[in-house]
């Protein structure tokens, strides 16, 4: 390896490195190469990138065709998949997992084809609140311990840093330039990642880096146990509820080693186009909607289509069931509403995606009480599971006619996003909110296909409060311009309020016709969900009744 500093560009330092391989470099290979040669000038990580890059081109040369998938290892003694019954093996590693499939009827329908193992994140105080219904037709397992060492959290996070800088969407330019946070180590950790990520960011460069991530991770103890866990279990399936959370890392990979098909659900619209890398190497992808699987193709070019299957998704399926229906005089007796009266959502996100969300709400309540939102409408105010609420508590005093009802979801462990999950009694509260409010308003939230399923209108809100704008562009030219949420514009699905007069005027064409758009609301549900709701659930038991059988 040669190194030198351009005369004509002293400022600069430039990496020259030869792999050493005289056979025919692969093309990632090659515009690695490129890459380095055109834009390395981090002086205090060069030595780090003498013989990284060095490693990482032999690699990539030496591997160029065996770069897809990581191999499987050994097939347990006495696990032969032909002779088990359907006893699918379900991680549930978050809380949208566990509302999405254990309080909903996914699970009780998986029965019918054999006993899952269920492994969760619930504390073991709270776990009778689950399974009161389930009996004994289900065994329920906390995850076993995984700590994910700090070589192999580098290359997870420069995997992903180089897959936003190799699709480069609008959504992944966001979060790859959010402030990293934490002490000195991490911020070092995620920097050193980022710039591995930015040379690395070819198809071959992200398959290299999860082969190295996936090697590392099959090295944990925790790996070991649940290859024995399985070889017990005897699963014909693995199956795990989302694409992202490191929990689920260890037991994929043992079920791989054992030849025990996985599957796992893309858990919601945007995650493809603006979310961290899938984490784990699944055989199968069940997705929501003809779109989403075009969203595969298009950045996981490497999944073959014939693994990417349209399932619908199960978060709505509650909403469809009669036993979770109240009144509107119930729901809002338990609200402490006004039935006589309409009812308009706020629905909050977290701090970072809306961090003008309480300001928002202020505005709105002003304008109730000066008569210009006509009608008398109430506001329940409903934040985002990880929202605190601490913010809002300065509108609550202000507005004591504001309601406020936060999601009933609690936190079973610090530290990790995934460690909120939701109590039985949200999922009812969350069915009845959207079926019972007259009209929704957010910045750019999941609930604007929530209540469009309802046939609901709702208003997003496209204007700062704080100046200069917190995204440093106004509002409107930043979140409704992110991949997934560009249809919710262009078919008109909701309306769109730039500023506080357009925010009056859009609550009350609503109020006064709800009616309104109502064609495009229809045209937005039927693209982003690709299966009726009530029948996800059905169809997701299928696919995998199917897959497991298909996979022996």
């Amino acid at each position: 390896m040669l190194e030198h500093e351009s005369e004509s560009h002293s400022s600069r330092r430039f990496l020259v490195f030869d792999c050493g391989h005289r056979g025919t470099c692969s093309s990632g290979a090659s515009d690695l190469h490129k890459r380095v040669h055109a834009y390395l000038h981090y002086p205090i990580i060069l030595r780090y990138y003498q013989w990284a890059c060095n490693a990482f081109t032999r690699q990539l040369c030496m591997e160029a065709d065996a770069w897809r998938e990581p191999q499987r290892g050994w097939q347990a003694p006495g696990v032969n998949q032909k002779e088990t019954a359907l006893n699918p093996v379900v991680l549930l590693p978050d809380g949208v997992g566990i509302r999405n499939f254990l309080l909903g009827p996914f699970l009780k329908l998986l029965t019918q084809h054999g006993k899952p193992t269920v492994f969760h994140p619930i504390p073991g105080e709270m776990l009778p609140l689950y399974t009161e219904s389930l009996n004994a037709s289900v065994d329920m397992r906390p995850f076993l311990p995984y700590r994910e060492d700090p070589l192999t959290g580098l290359l997870r996070y420069s995997a992903s840093y180089a897959h936003f800088y190799h699709f480069n969407t609008r959504g992944m330019r966001h979060v790859r330039n959010l402030p990293i946070q934490g002490g000195i180590k991490m911020r070092a950790g995620r920097k050193l990642a980022k710039v591995t990520g930015r040379l690395l960011a070819t198809a071959p460069g992200i398959a290299f880096l999860q082969r190295w991530q996936y090697r590392l991770a099959g090295k944990a103890e925790a790996v070991l146990q649940y290859r024995t866990c399985f070889s017990e279990i005897r699963p014909s399936i693995l199956f795990c509820s989302h694409q992202r959370p490191i929990e689920a890392v260890p037991a994929v990979l043992a079920a791989r080693s054992l030849g025990i098909p996985t599957a796992v659900f893309i858990f919601s619209w945007d995650n493809l186009s603006s979310k961290s890398r899938i984490v784990a190497p699944y055989d199968h992808y069940l997705v929501w909607s003809p779109l989403m699987k075009q969203e595969m193709g298009q950045f996981y070019p490497e999944v073959p289509p014939e693994r990417v299957h349209i399932v619908g998704t199960p978060q709505f399926d509650p909403y469809e069931d009669p036993r979770m229906r109240m009144t509107r005089e119930e729901f809002f007796h338990w609200l402490g509403a006004d039935p006589t009266r309409p009812l308009i959502c706020f629905s909050g996100s977290d701090i970072i995606t809306a961090p003008d969300d309480q300001f928002h709400v202020d505005m709105v309540m002003q304008e109730i009480r000066a008569g210009n939102i006509k009608g008398r409408p109430q506001v329940v105010l409903r934040p985002a599971p990880v929202d605190s609420g601490k913010r809002f508590e300065e509108v609550r005093k202000k507005f004591p006619e504001l309601i406020y009802k936060a999601p009933d979801w609690v936190r079973s462990r610090r530290g990790s996003w995934t460690g909120i999950v939701p109590l039985p009694a949200d999922v009812k509260a969350l069915a009845n909110l959207t079926l019972h409010c007259d009209l929704n308003l957010n910045v750019s939230s999941t609930m604007t296909l929530d209540f469009a399923l309802r046939d609901k209108p709702v208003v997003n809100i496209a204007f700062d409060v704080t100046q200069p704008p917190p995204f440093g562009v106004p509002l409107d030219e930043f979140h409704l311009r992110f991949e997934h949420y560009v249809p919710v514009v262009e078919l008109g699905a909701a309306r769109i309020a730039r500023s506080r007069q357009e925010l009056v005027s859009h609550i009350n064409a609503y109020l006064h016709n709800p009616a309104l758009d109502r064609e495009a609301r229809r045209r937005f549900v039927e693209l982003e969900v690709g299966v009726p709701v009530g029948e996800a659930s059905n169809r997701m038991v299928e696919a995998l009744a199917q897959l497991a059988q298909t996979s022996t």
